[in-house]
């Protein structure tokens, strides 16, 4: 009996590799300083796998960036505009492409999947150049084998990559990427033929999509793409891993069929129907790599369960051909619990991080091959039965308020037309208002402040009036930038989920469990362990007091319930919609405590409710219908005059257009430059939008400074197909992560757009 991991965490225990980036980008370190750094991560990666008993241990699934990029470089399709040379792809054209550079913007950034990871989207078309432009996977191969341990290299399989990507601009829409097969294959028998000569015996392909529902021709590129591969493949062993739901019918007749394919992956926390389909027929003679131990939360496994489950497997695939393996990539988790001090020992009990579940993968495996490790188990019983019977969890006041939701659909009593028009007389704001998304830089004298306050190295008194100042400097600044509606900046908050959750019941808090989102850009998700409810007000004294610094509108900023929901690690114990209710009843008591206290203007993002959008078409009008309501609840209660904002980030939300009308805020503010004017579409096929929106203006993920020109001729696209009255003018997230010798320009200039194209309506009429 063996054991596999999918994937492990990039970053570091102490996020070692972000901090090497962000030095790197900033011309504080060189080349050499981060490939070090990168190289010692990976090297106590794979010893520490190694010593903990896997015997599949991946290698090249570590990146600089994200695992869609590596496979761009390795295909050589550099877009014309990063002015790439042919030769092997270095830094500069690599941290162009996901970055952005002076001249040039970077490519669209998308979530992975339903994850709040996110990866660069290759553009494609019929005059792509491919060409095999960098080795990475075969010198990782290379470099865990000198250190004497044999590794099992990852690869972005070629059918996932081609429908992960887009048209480039210029391509037709309709272009079929897929047709594209032909002409990467021979890049991918290229590295298949070197990691053969490098000496690796297994390879494992990740197609994720094959849990998506997808079309007889989509399926069909797979049975064509693994038979060209397969004389290539010939004397290794093939993995082709799936992950993040269940493998449709279709699809699972697809892959086993394949051909060269030693074994199969799947996600057995989140595709547990696929069960089913492996004990109706799986192929003889195949290996089974069963993902029992869930690599997107941080709950312990529940060793029994999965032994149960794994027993019955071995009886269908034999003991020889079953490997124990994690549900997808521990990229997804937080790095070692050993790391973590805030936790209290109970709570401690409960959780495995991606070191921990690298032992419970190995004690598995070990114990179907006949060496339980009966104190391992005994104390794995132990925890879960404190988990379910633990007084902490369970609130009977919150499940009751929450069940009595049932039977409203909770709308606000007015039309968004009409509350539009009252706050119009009530806000008085010119014609396409200008404002920001919320944040503004976190220099690193603020987030000395907090770290210090933490620490109660400095009084509360001092920490306010720290906060005070900086939220004057922003407001000031805002002010003379002549931004219309303001917001304070946070200054308060190292992250717009974790202020809320340190503030909410039933919420735990890790020191060290960080995981990464992007690039450099890391989140520390909250525990979600119990009934969810809000002791007392979190943002009302901080949003009073900006609001009070200035004449014009504030905002109150608050996070709504469906994004504290899905970028937080949820508790596994009841459904996710009713954790979600709870949260939402929560925020819905801030809102209207915001506007007693004269806020009249409060956005409440949700800009992770895409993202936990079902991967299948049959569960997300369910998904849609809970989440939608959520929102909703937590500002039926205000007055016509208070006008709601919501605020949505990176991803594809054409599809669910009506879903977020059905919200029924009154301004939406959403991403929009960087994926080419995407969102646009929608309204140019004939979706009326009647409330407020602020499609983004400038890409903030990128360091470019946009000309005035540039967010004019933007905002004049979106003229085309929105009107003028309910046109917003803003960037496309918040601005925490950029310098202000960024941030201050680039607003600039674009309050600068908006007056000019103000002046050029005055001057037609």
């Amino acid at each position: 009996m063996t054991s596999h991991i999918v994937g492990y965490p990039r970053m570091g225990p102490k996020r070692e590799l972000k901090f090497a980036l962000e030095s790197f980008w900033d011309g504080k370190s060189s080349a050499e300083d981060l490939q070090k750094v990168a190289a010692d991560l990976r090297s106590s990666i794979w010893k520490q796998m190694a010593e903990a008993g896997i015997k599949y241990i991946p290698s090249n699934s570590f990146s600089y960036y994200d695992q869609v990029l590596d496979t761009t470089a390795m295909l050589g399709a550099v877009p014309a505009r990063y002015g790439w040379n042919g030769n092997e792809i270095g830094f500069d054209t690599y941290f162009s492409m996901a970055r952005g550079n002076a001249s040039v913007p970077a490519m669209e950034m998308t979530k992975w999947f339903d994850t709040n990871y996110h990866f660069i989207v290759p553009e494609l078309g019929p005059d792509v150049k491919f060409s095999y432009a960098s080795h990475k996977a075969v010198d990782e191969y290379k470099e865990a084998k000198a250190l004497g341990i044999d590794t099992v290299p990852v690869l972005v399989g070629p059918v996932s990559y081609l429908l992960l990507s887009k048209p480039a601009k210029g391509v037709d829409k309709t272009f079929p990427l897929i047709s594209l097969l032909a002409k990467i294959l021979p890049i991918y028998k290229e590295v298949v033929s070197e990691l053969k000569a490098a000496g690796a015996t297994w390879i494992q392909f990740d197609e994720p999509t094959l849990v998506k529902d997808l079309e007889p021709q989509q399926l069909h590129a797979f049975n064509g793409a693994y038979a060209e591969l397969e004389s290539s493949l010939s004397g290794l062993n093939v993995l082709v891993e799936t992950y993040f739901a269940d493998v449709p019918a279709e699809a699972f007749k697809t892959l086993t069929s394949l051909k060269g394919v030693s074994g199969f992956g799947f996600d057995l926390v989140r595709g547990s129907k696929t069960l089913e389909l492996i004990k109706g027929e799986f192929p003889s003679g195949k290996y089974l790599f069963a993902g029992v131990v869930d690599g997107r939360n941080i709950w312990a496994n529940d060793l029994a369960s999965s032994l149960s489950t794994l027993q019955t497997l071995e009886g269908i695939v034999g003991k020889d051909k079953l490997v124990v393996s994690t549900s997808c990539s521990l990229l997804h988790t937080a790095v070692d619990l050993v790391n973590e001090t805030k936790l209290d020992d109970e709570i401690k009990s409960w959780l495995a991080f991606a070191a921990q579940k690298i032992v419970e993968v190995n004690a598995l495996a070990k114990s179907l091959a006949g060496q339980k490790d009966e104190a391992f188990f005994s104390a794995n019983a132990e925890a879960q039965a404190s988990r379910k019977s633990s007084p902490r969890v369970t609130n009977e006041a919150v499940q009751k308020a929450a069940a009595a939701l049932k039977g409203s659909d909770h709308r606000r009593a007015t039309n968004v037309s009409a509350r539009l028009d009252a706050q119009q007389k009530y806000l008085n704001l010119p014609i396409l208002p200008t404002t920001t998304i919320g944040s503004f830089p976190q220099t690193m004298d603020l987030r000395r402040v907090r770290r210090e306050y933490k620490a109660k190295k400095i009084s509360e008194e001092d920490y306010v009036k720290a906060i005070k100042a900086e939220i004057e400097k922003v407001v000031k600044l805002q002010e003379e930038l002549d931004i219309d509606v303001l917001v304070h900046g946070e200054p308060e908050r190292n992250d717009m989920v974790e202020y809320f959750g340190e503030q909410l019941s039933g919420f735990a808090f890790s020191a060290n469990g960080w995981v990464q989102s992007y690039g450099s850009r890391c989140v520390k998700p909250p525990i979600i362990y119990g009934d969810v409810s809000r002791p007392k007000a979190m943002t009302v004294f901080w949003s009073s007091m900006a609001q009070s610094m200035t004449k014009r509108p504030m905002k109150g900023m608050l996070t709504g319930p469906v994004t504290i929901l899905n970028w937080s690690f949820v508790r596994n114990d009841q459904p996710r919609h009713e954790t979600c209710y709870q949260i939402a009843l929560a925020i819905k008591d801030e809102v209207e405590d915001l506007e007693k206290a004269s806020v009249t203007v409060i956005q409440i993002d949700e800009a992770a409710l895409r993202e936990g959008l079902p991967l299948r078409k049959s569960e997300q009008a369910f998904y849609l219908e809970w989440a939608v309501h959520s929102f909703r609840i937590t500002n039926c209660g205000v007055k016509d005059t208070t006008q709601i904002h919501t605020h949505m980030c990176y991803s594809n939300f054409n599809d669910i257009i009506h879903s977020i009308i059905d919200m029924d805020a009154d301004v939406i503010t959403i991403e929009n430059s960087r994926s080419d004017e995407k969102l646009l579409s929608v309204f140019r096929e004939g979706v009326k939008y009647g409330a407020g929106i602020g499609p983004g203006v400038y890409d903030i993920h990128s360091p470019r400074i946009p000309s005035t020109e540039e967010i004019a001729d933007r905002i004049n696209k979106m003229l085309q197909v929105l009107e003028s009255n309910i046109l917003w003018v803003n960037p496309d997230c918040g601005l925490k992560t950029r310098k202000y010798a960024e941030v201050n320009p680039a607003l600039s200039n674009m309050v600068a757009a908006a007056k000019l194209l103000r002046t050029q309506f005055a001057s037609a009429k």
